[in-house]
């Protein structure tokens, strides 16, 4: 069994690289569950450290039998060592490298059903909400997530969080350009939806049960009113009071629950 004593270990500089964002083609990923996810989603696995304590845990050491039969590298460090490379103030004992799911352009569009349900991030620069608004989308029977070159990264460990899994089995189109997504979109028969206060119909009269691709934009701009006219249709979110916007994350929830609810 491989031993590591050093912070400075050619591994733990691997993991520090890959979760600080510095090698694009590996990903990230920490936790007992969210490593589960990523041995069940059939991730090729790279490496993996675990805690001498959590390694005497009975539930530990089933997912551990379970990576080690898909990776050489399955190697514990001490609670100091891990905290060197955990991406959480309270490590979790248990972190993984795994290769990024490749989805190119041609593949996520080959995986599209007859009648697709899309969500795509145009400029969300906080991988929570793109976490949550994954999770969200997968939960709601979506087919597919897009993200724009200014969205924050799918992968990025804070993202993945978020996600909880479901980064690792949606398909997702990343870096494209908002304006070749709506025209693939025309092109494809996928009419593109967008919300906006000062729309003249309401979400609930919108007819989701063709094909649609929710479009969501920055948290704190929202889309710019050019982006808004260039999208197939907008509807609005009732509100009350004085509120005059929602969380990137709720508003594409409601959207993609009433796309599901109309779907059936």
């Amino acid at each position: 069994m491989e031993t590591i004593t050093s912070r400075d270990n050619a591994l733990l500089r691997r993991f520090r690289a890959v979760r600080d964002g510095k090698v694009e083609e590996a990903i990230f990923v920490e936790g007992l569950r969210l490593c589960a996810e990523a041995y069940l989603s059939g991730l090729s696995i790279e490496a993996v450290i675990y805690s001498d304590e959590l390694g005497q845990k009975d539930k530990a050491k089933r997912i551990l039998t379970e990576l080690g039969s898909v990776c050489e590298r399955v190697v514990p460090v001490s609670e100091a060592l891990l905290a060197t490379i955990s991406y959480t103030k309270t490590p979790q004992g248990l972190v993984l490298l795994a290769s990024r799911p490749e989805v190119d352009e041609n593949e996520f569009k080959r995986r599209q059903l007859s009648n697709p349900l899309l969500i795509v991030m145009h400029g969300i620069n906080n991988p929570v909400n793109v976490g949550a608004i994954m999770r969200t989308a997968e939960a709601a029977g979506a087919t597919g997530a897009i993200t724009t070159v200014n969205s924050s990264d799918p992968f990025s460990p804070k993202a993945l969080r978020g996600a909880m899994g479901s980064a690792f089995r949606l398909p997702i189109w990343t870096k494209t350009d908002y304006g070749e997504v709506l025209a693939w979109c025309a092109a494809s028969g996928i009419k593109t939806v967008c919300a906006d206060a000062q729309a003249s119909i309401a979400y609930t009269e919108m007819d989701w049960t063709g094909a649609k691709a929710i479009v969501v934009g920055p948290e704190s701009t929202g889309l710019t009113p050019d982006e808004v006219a260039a999208a197939g249709a907008v509807v609005r979110i009732p509100m009350h009071g004085q509120v005059e916007s929602l969380n990137v994350g709720v508003a594409a929830s409601i959207l993609l629950y009433e796309a599901a609810r109309q779907r059936g």
